[in-house]
């Protein structure tokens, strides 16, 4: 077996490719705002123009047109507030943050969906905030302004991101595809287009004026957003469900260890062990009782 055909190498490549997402917006010299725009608009080209040689139509109902479009809205918020997270708190604790969304769908199946919690889902949360609390401190109070927002952002990012995965679900109910590559390309495009807007309402300049930018950013939009979310995707029906959790949990791990290689993030002892707790947290709330469909996850 080559290793382009194994789905557990593809499954992990796309999740460590993922991973460096939060590096790329810390290392650029341009806005949040602008580095969220480029991800979205050179990923989304990219796809596109893999639409374009497969000869892949768009052939959408305009009930899905529909959430594709509101989809794109939660993505792009949750852009803006990610990419303001990671200035604040750093790429690792804000992409921890970022995955709090398997709470959040989570609570929404409970409350609307009519899903039945398993006893480790219920273990999960208590033990998610009993991590953080011991990442960031539990004196609230004392952290400095800054420090406090990018935590907040990042909360709000999990809520953005689990707005995003049901409207992406919901568009893919009756889809043939095996792979959302259409879905994923009109997203990355509408929410550039909205990003763009943004930038523009905030004063930001789209305008690339370092090389160094340039290589980063192209970096992210096609090794993180395009390859990453392609190797996971395309490994998916090919592993199991624990080998997606653990690969699921890569990407707020390997970034917790690229803040600490890369810029040098002080960690205490105590602060390990919060996001050990966290991630296990994570892993415990992104499992489904064994009667539920099991769904991918971007």
């Amino acid at each position: 077996m080559t290793h382009a055909s194994n789905p557990r190498l593809r499954l992990f490549a796309g999740a460590a490719l993922i991973s460096l997402s939060p590096v790329w917006v810390k290392l650029v010299s341009v806005s949040p705002t602008t580095s969220g725009f480029y991800r979205v608009l050179i990923g989304g080209v990219a796809l596109s123009l893999y639409l374009l040689v497969m000869r892949k139509r768009l052939a959408f109902s305009r009930r899905v047109w529909t959430l594709l479009v509101l989809a794109a809205v939660f993505f792009a918020l949750d852009l803006w507030f990610w990419h303001r997270s990671i200035i604040y708190i750093g790429p690792g604790l804000s992409t921890l943050l970022a995955n709090f969304q398997v709470f959040i769908l989570m609570l929404v199946g409970i409350l609307f969906l009519g899903q039945k919690p398993a006893a480790p889902q219920v273990v999960a949360i208590p033990l998610a905030l009993v991590g953080l609390g011991m990442i960031v401190g539990f004196d609230w109070q004392g952290l400095p302004g800054d420090y406090r927002l990018g935590v907040i952002l990042g909360l709000i990012t999990a809520i953005c991101y689990a707005g995003y995965l049901l409207t992406m679900r919901f568009s893919r109910q009756a889809a043939a595809a095996d792979m959302p590559t259409r879905e994923i390309a009109v997203v990355s495009l509408v929410s550039a287009a909205l990003l763009g807007i943004s930038a523009l309402a905030e004063g930001q300049s789209l305008a690339l004026t370092s090389m160094a930018d340039v290589g980063w950013l192209a970096a992210y939009g096609i090794l993180s957003h395009c390859l990453g979310y392609i190797l996971i995707v395309s490994s998916l029906p090919q592993v199991s469900t624990t080998e997606a959790g653990i690969a699921l949990l890569l990407q707020p791990t390997l970034s917790f260890v690229w803040d600490v290689l890369f810029f040098a993030r002080p960690m205490t002892p105590m602060e390990l062990a919060g996001a050990a707790i966290a991630i296990g947290a994570i892993y415990l709330g992104s499992r489904k009782p064994s009667k539920q469909v099991e769904g991918s996850r971007e």
